[in-house]
């Protein structure tokens, strides 16, 4: 069975495969462009500010001179981002020399950014004039808030609780992460396994480019739905910013966005107020980013006991999908790891290497530290249970016979060897099987010996 795999991507790769014209718009915002500088790498930030004051073309070989020979790979991959993003464009002149110059757009909104300073899209309201939670109080809130999203998605007996979430929220989940037949609850795809093993970074991402993608659906434009979720991620956490500087697309968003845990909605005698969370203001940060991540929990011992240090309904929920539970206390989650329970894992999709993720990034910090943090006779056994149910391989294919002659029979299994499609021949019985891919050649070549 081919395996299923979600990819997700940071959100510069968004912007990036934007189409120009809505890049061009979203550039338009001085402070979309301050944003997509910061998330430049260092080498990328310095190319923009030596070119922010030159208004005509600079020669690649001029721009190669600016870095020491060692530093010509990472040359190559700073000038790359900065094409994708449509910061620089790229023309070759008479003499067909490759040049480049700066956007004029991103351009003069850096200029203004120097001359006057950060522009903030909003500001916080007065602290005196709202009730704000504690930090610690707002993480929690966070995290209970994207566990039951997730838990919906997991377990179906959370579908009476559905219409907490919004509709444009579920519309995400169906693509791709959950199935419905008639009459039936929506049950978990193979990438919907998968995604719940993705660390938190991974799923948040997946989930907003999920959201970006369909928004074009829900009336909203794309380049305007990324332009004010890069506004929230420079937010800062903790404080309250007034609903009424929002406009009706915005306001919708953020009640989505509060859905995930993303921001905490309040509401006062005369106003309400979002409360950006660290899921929020981490979105413009890379994947490979571990801040957000939460602190390990599970120790694997070499007889395959898993014992999980977690009061969470919804981690328990995921190490049902590879694990047999035996018994649960208040906040210890005991289970095995068996054939049958790994092999019900491999029928949902998930693979040998994303459960082996898994349980090493949860790792508990008393075994996180060991080399390995899981037993290697226990990743050993997960990938030879995997390799022992992979030991058949399907390949759609025709069969032949009944061939007239020695000569013609040959002749078609040379015309299957060149088309790299001959899968098995008989030359007593003169018989060949074909792959599907080679049998339309094979057939006509036969057809023209006739």
């Amino acid at each position: 069975m081919p395996q299923v795999k979600i990819i997700a991507k940071n959100f510069m790769d968004m912007v990036s495969s934007l189409p120009a014209m809505k890049l061009d718009k979203l550039y338009e915002n001085a402070f979309i462009c301050e944003a997509i500088l910061r998330s430049l790498q260092p080498l990328a930030k310095k190319y923009v500010l030596q070119m922010l004051y030159i208004d005509t073309l600079v020669a690649a070989k001029l721009m190669e001179e600016w870095v020491l020979p060692d530093w010509f790979s990472k040359h190559r991959v700073a000038l790359d981002r900065l094409l994708q993003l449509r910061i620089f464009t790229e023309t070759v002149d008479r003499k067909k020399e490759k040049m480049y110059r700066i956007n004029s757009t991103f351009q003069k909104n850096l200029q203004k950014l120097l001359v006057h300073g950060e522009v903030l899209p909003r500001e916080p309201m007065p602290p005196n004039t709202v009730r704000l939670p504690s930090l610690e109080d707002l993480e929690a809130y966070a995290l209970a808030q994207w566990e039951f999203f997730l838990l919906q998605l997991i377990s179906s007996n959370q579908a009476e609780r559905s219409s907490s979430i919004s509709s444009a929220m579920l519309k995400v989940f169906k693509r791709g992460l959950l199935s419905q037949r008639d009459k039936e609850a929506p049950k978990l795809t193979e990438s919907g396994f998968q995604f719940l093993l993705m660390d938190t970074n991974a799923q948040l991402w997946y989930i907003i480019r999920e959201y970006i993608s369909n928004s074009e659906e829900r009336g909203v434009d794309s380049a305007d739905l990324i332009s004010f979720l890069l506004e929230l991620s420079f937010h800062v956490t903790g404080e309250a910013y007034n609903l009424n500087t929002l406009n009706d697309v915005q306001r919708i968003t953020i009640k989505d966005l509060a859905d995930l845990g993303l921001v905490k909605l309040q509401q006062g005698r005369k106003e309400s107020w979002f409360i950006p969370t660290k899921l929020v203001t981490n979105l413009s940060a890379s994947l490979t980013d571990s801040s957000s991540r939460k602190q390990g929990f599970v120790v694997v011992e070499t007889n395959f006991r898993m014992y999980a240090y977690s009061t969470s309904k919804l981690l328990c929920e995921i190490l049902q999908q590879f694990a047999s539970l035996e018994y649960q206390l208040p906040n210890l989650i005991v289970s095995a790891i068996t054939k049958d329970s790994i092999y019900n894992a491999f029928e949902k999709g998930i693979t040998a290497d994303q459960i082996i993720s898994f349980l090493q990034q949860n790792a508990h910090p008393r075994v996180a530290l060991r080399i390995p943090s899981v037993p290697e006779n226990v990743t050993d056994q997960i990938r030879l249970w995997e390799s022992d149910r992979n030991r058949v391989e399907i390949t759609p294919a025709h069969y032949y016979d009944e061939f007239p002659s020695r000569e013609v029979f040959e002749a078609a299994c040379d015309c299957a060897r060149e088309w790299n499609g001959l899968l098995w021949e008989d030359s007593k019985k003169m018989r060949m099987v074909v792959k599907a891919e080679a049998h339309m050649h094979v057939r006509e070549y036969l057809r023209r010996q006739k």
